[in-house]
């Protein structure tokens, strides 16, 4: 039986909210608080917020387990617990092994350092010797693509050239024990192929991947066991096609809430505010029949005079795109002030049964601004229908497209 490397046993972390910073507390600070009744926090005005919860799991030497589950689930903290970056407040996480973990962007950089500099300043912060760091430095900067800008200080980067340096340095550290956050998200599409491979490298390697992302395909790619955390709890662990498939199921019943599916929190000045399915009698629905029109109504609001263009992208329950359509494509971009409904009519839908997602964005017609981006949000469900001409039979592929076929001599 393979060595269990990380063991975490009735999990527990909570916070106050509502609660100030502290100053630096003396040791009379410290002696006075031990005569303080416990009556005193109850009437500070702060609440308890428990962001985990009585979570426990195993994890063995060379296992790649994902880490799943909505925005506020407990996800980030859980991986900070188990990077020894904040204590649990009940019950324990015990770690085996050199554990390297990206958890944001940046985290150890300098800003008034050079990219060159920064290498080794948050390699030494990682653990590694400075001949380390120089046999890995070509390797390192290559991964990342920065060559020409390694001797410009990193205030000057972008947040994706601070993750392609961020990710090079930790993803080269051969370590025993891989911990990764949802920092991905903010690379292209390519670079994050390429560090997806790199943790499929890893993983190869024999050492140990926890992985935490809203990618279900990268997630069903990279990893053969997955754990869901809801509300702060660990309510499945398991197969990651199960577990994966569960998640995004289960999803469907708490959709009104699109902040959960946000990439995510900057002030914007235009918002996505309300996403949902209806009849074309507009009447709200979330299963239809195969064959059967439907609108994919959007509300949004404005506070300034923007033109804006918006998208909509309809998903497999893989997150596989299957078609988008833009605003612009039909009608001129529109100057959004106040707030907007936008509905979008399938006429002649051709989705076979199944679970679908919907991500939306709205953008400046340049594509150079997105004001806001909601993604993967579960929105409906084909059901089957009595229409022969769609075929009941399992087949591949999310979409039933009439085909005529011929057959000659």
């Amino acid at each position: 039986m393979s060595e269990i490397v990380i063991r975490v046993e009735n999990l527990g972390k909570m916070f106050r909210i509502g609660a100030k910073r502290e100053r630096y507390r003396t040791f009379r600070d410290a002696l006075a608080g031990l005569w303080r009744r416990s009556g005193s926090e109850r009437s500070s005005g702060t609440t308890p917020f428990w962001a985990l919860k009585h979570v426990s799991f195993e994890i063995r030497r060379g296992e790649v387990v994902g880490v799943i589950g909505r925005n506020g689930a407990g996800k980030s903290t859980l991986l900070k617990v188990l990077s020894r970056i904040t204590e649990p407040t009940e019950g324990f996480a015990e770690i085996r092994g050199r554990v390297r973990s990206l958890l944001e962007v940046g985290t150890g950089f300098h800003p008034e350092l050079t990219g060159r500099e920064n290498v080794f300043l948050n390699g030494a912060i990682l653990g590694m010797q400075r001949a380390e760091i120089e046999a890995r430095f070509d390797e390192i900067v290559t991964f990342a693509e920065i060559e020409q800008f390694l001797d410009t200080p990193v205030k000057h980067y972008s947040s994706g050239m601070y993750l392609r340096l961020a990710f090079a340095v930790a993803a080269h550290l051969e370590p025993e024990i891989l911990i990764v956050d949802e920092v991905l998200a903010v690379g292209d599409a390519e670079f994050q192929k390429k560090c997806l491979g790199k943790m499929e490298e890893v993983a190869r390697g024999g050492r140990t991947v926890v992985f935490v992302s809203h990618n279900m395909e990268a997630v069903d790619r990279l990893t053969s066991r997955c754990l869901s955390l809801s509300d702060g709890r660990l309510s499945q662990d398991g197969k990651t096609s199960d577990v994966v498939g569960n998640y995004l199921r289960g999803a469907e019943r708490r959709v009104g809430d699109l902040a959960c599916f946000r990439v995510s929190a900057i002030p914007r000045t235009v918002a996505l505010v309300d996403l949902w399915a209806e009849t074309p009698t507009g009447e709200k629905a979330a299963t239809f029949r195969q064959g059967e029109p439907f609108r994919i109504v959007l509300r949004v609001t404005s506070h300034e005079r923007l033109k804006c263009d918006f998208a909509i992208v309809i998903e497999s329950s893989q997150q596989h795109a299957l078609y988008t359509t833009h605003l612009s494509d039909l009608s001129e971009a529109i100057t959004t002030n106040g707030s907007h409904l936008l509905a979008a009519e399938l006429q002649n839908p051709m989705l076979r049964k199944g679970q679908y997602l919907v991500s939306v964005a709205a953008f400046s017609p340049d594509l150079r601004l997105f004001y806001d981006v909601v993604h993967h949000f579960p929105l409906l469900e084909v059901a089957g229908t009595r229409d022969k001409s769609f075929p009941e039979d399992a087949r591949w592929g999310a979409l039933y497209v009439p085909v005529r076929w011929n057959v000659s001599n």
